[in-house]
């Protein structure tokens, strides 16, 4: 999915906009990404309907501008797919009852911030599934009169038979029977082309068939046309459906060759010649057939991919004309150590691929190690030259989790390049059903790492500078946060989310503090005067300790107040109103500054500054999207400069990646701007805490 499908338009049926921020900024804390409006009255419903076409409705129970069955009607009205979810303060047996009889997909709790973010998600998903049935159901429309097309040119006797009736033939199957048009043999059994020496096997086979039984791939008998002669015949069946019906798809072929040499050309059709493996086509069906039944709960299964390392300097040695010897003996190599049941194959060009049944997780590894010894030891005689050639192992096991043949086939090759990358003559196998396990372990690694970090000052600070376009005096830097790893530093993306779940975050903001405080002694004493920019969690809004803290921080470094400026997204904010008024009040005191970040993402962001005085807002990075070609948001940047001067408030301009977005900010009166274009992240020399 795209990201641009990934954000949700949503319309907030609404009658003020303290209300309708309070749900997006619940919809955001979760990681729901919204494009939001809102509507008021029926006017604004109808210019917003037909304005952006919203994805969800969200409509307030209470709201008094619009009832709920008039805005369903509304959504109805337009033709298009829109989900409607009312949003109640309580709900009782009639609020529920009333909601879905007005037409509401689904209902849920204002105050309840997990209930909102889950029953949105899941409307949202349902909302995706259903346009991509529909895609489906449009794409199947056109793959049936596509099919229905070629079925009539095909020059091989086709029909489709349901219950062991004709519901459908081609032109040619007509032909080989003696018919001039379907409707002679609409309805008729199958039974009827079928020779009366054969005649009690067929009838068999169709109770079978009736019984849910899969039918032979091909079976050879006497057909029989209309005229009562006959031919031999080989019927090969297919299961398919026809209007929306299952069916059998049933082509008969006359036989032109004995039934021992049919065979062996299928034989032929279905091995790789140069390795006398199955060739790649006969190994995806096999495949394919492996994963149907990993889907009715069978898990023994695997699939194992195997290539050569550096087979290019294989080739150099041996030479390109040796090539299909080498490839031959190895494949016998590999052939030694499978059983009669395990398929082998040729899956590309020096590629081989392995399915298994009846293995276990630890046998499929312990053949997996055994081949990849066998490759080890082994030295190929090619022509006059001899090689080692050892091989990098890739494989899945396939159960319910991942049965799908091409997320097999993708599982299979990601570990065997992971396996390459790790310096090849690797086995790496992939087990679905470890994955929540694993993902678990890893959780407690990165736990591990956080902790260890806290303990003994494994973080470090890296800054960016923040550009005045007005010539502002002294420095400026936003401190970004790493954690220091074994092969260099690692990024807050990675620990933060541990740090968050676990209520370590507070504990990291301290240190972040401390350490930027030290950083900014240093630099006013070397005659840099630098403010930096400190991220906060929001989880550090309810340590009333803080402030005071801080304080006394700054007076132990003689550091002045105004040095340090921190800044949280507007949307947490939003959601933790009277924490975070109470701690810009405090910083107030202390003359430390405040930013929001993200800011102009709501729906009227400047009301936010009637509670909570932030001396820097920083622009929504969204803005900032193709800035030079998007007129649009040239004039939203516009419109927020004129209405931040106007409020006394500096603005800064992130994430700015060209020359022409520059001029562009400069333009709308933006005060700072930050990003890579300007300056990447560099390194602080990282002070020990106290």
């Amino acid at each position: 999915m795209s990201k641009q499908e990934n954000v949700i338009k949503l319309l907030l049926v609404e009658d003020s906009v303290e209300e309708a921020e309070q749900l997006i900024s619940m919809l955001r804390n979760g990681g729901i990404a919204v494009r939001p409006a809102r509507a008021g009255n029926v006017d604004e419903l109808q210019a917003q309907l037909a304005a952006q076409m919203p994805d969800l409705l969200l409509v307030n129970l209470g709201a008094r501008g619009i009832p709920l069955k008039n805005v369903v009607a509304a959504a109805n009205a337009t033709g298009k797919d829109i989900a409607v979810i009312a949003v109640a303060a309580k709900a009782d047996e009639d609020t529920v009852a009333n909601a879905f009889t007005d037409g509401a997909r689904a209902l849920t709790l204002r105050n309840r911030a997990e209930h909102v973010q889950s029953i949105v998600r899941r409307e949202f998903e349902a909302l995706l599934m259903r346009r991509s049935v529909r895609r489906l159901e449009a794409a199947l429309r056109e793959t049936e009169r596509r099919c229905e097309a070629l079925l009539d040119s095909s020059r091989d006797p086709i029909a489709y038979v349901h219950e062991g009736m004709h519901v459908r033939a081609n032109k040619a199957y007509l032909e080989i029977f003696g018919f001039e048009e379907f409707e002679e043999i609409e309805s008729m059994s199958i039974l009827d082309m079928i020779a009366p020496d054969d005649a009690e096997d067929f009838k068999a086979l169709l109770k079978k068939l009736s019984k849910g039984e899969k039918p032979p791939q091909k079976l050879n008998l006497k057909a029989q046309r209309a005229d009562g002669t006959t031919f031999d015949a080989t019927m090969e069946f297919a299961e398919a459906s026809y209007e929306g019906e299952p069916c059998q798809q049933i082509i008969f072929r006359q036989q032109t060759v004995s039934a021992e040499l049919a065979k062996e050309l299928d034989v032929l059709r279905s091995k790789d010649l140069v390795t006398d493996l199955y060739n790649r086509q006969y190994c995806l069906g096999e495949l394919e057939r492996m994963v149907g039944e990993a889907a009715k709960g069978r898990n023994d299964q695997a699939l194992l991919l195997i290539e050569p390392d550096n087979f290019k300097a294989l080739l150099d040695t041996v030479g390109l004309g040796n090539a299909d010897l080498l490839l031959g003996d190895m494949a016998n190599l590999m052939r030694r150590h499978l059983k009669e049941t395990d398929i082998a194959g040729r899956f590309g060009e020096h590629a081989f691929g392995v399915l298994l049944a009846g293995r276990s997780t630890d046998t499929v590894r312990q053949l997996g190690e055994t081949l990849r010894h066998a490759f080890e030891e082994r030295i190929f005689e090619v022509g006059k030259q001899s090689v080692n050639a050892n091989v990098s192992i890739g494989g899945t096991l396939i159960g319910e989790k991942n049965a799908n043949t091409q997320a097999v086939l993708n599982q299979a090759s990601a570990a065997l390049r992971s396996a390459q990358t790790e310096g090849g003559n690797r086995v790496n196998v992939f087990d679905p059903g470890a994955k929540d396990k694993a993902d678990e372990e890893k959780n407690r690694h990165w736990l591990t790492l956080v902790k260890d970090a806290l303990a003994n000052n494994g973080f470090v600070l890296f800054y960016q500078p923040i550009i005045s376009l007005h010539g502002a005096e002294g420095e400026f830097y936003e401190i970004l946060l790493r954690m220091n790893g074994p092969k260099g530093e690692i990024g807050p993306n990675f620990f933060m989310p541990v740090a968050e779940q676990h209520g370590l975050l507070a504990a990291i903001d301290r240190w972040v503090i401390s350490s930027a405080i030290k950083a900014l002694a240093e630099r006013e004493k070397a005659g840099h005067k630098t403010t930096f920019f400190v991220k906060l969690a929001p989880q550090s809004l309810d340590d009333q300790t803080l402030v005071p803290w801080i304080a006394q921080q700054l007076k132990n470094a003689r550091l002045r107040g105004d040095a340090l400026v921190f800044e949280m997204p507007e949307s947490k904010v939003v959601t933790s109103l009277k924490p975070a008024r109470a701690f810009v009040t405090g910083l107030k005191q202390i003359h430390c500054g405040f930013a929001l970040e993200q800011f102009g993402s709501g729906l009227n962001s400047f009301q936010l500054l009637k509670h909570v005085d932030a001396n820097y807002l920083k622009l929504d990075r969204n803005f900032m999207a193709e800035l030079p070609k998007n007129k649009e948001h040239q004039e939203k940047i516009k419109e927020l400069c004129d209405q931040a001067h106007h409020a006394g408030k500096l603005t800064v301009a992130e994430f700015v990646e060209d020359a022409a977005s520059m001029s562009i900010l400069f333009s709308c009166g933006v005060n700072f701007v930050q990003g890579n274009f300007l300056q990447e992240p560099e390194k602080i020399m990282a002070y020990e805490t106290a």
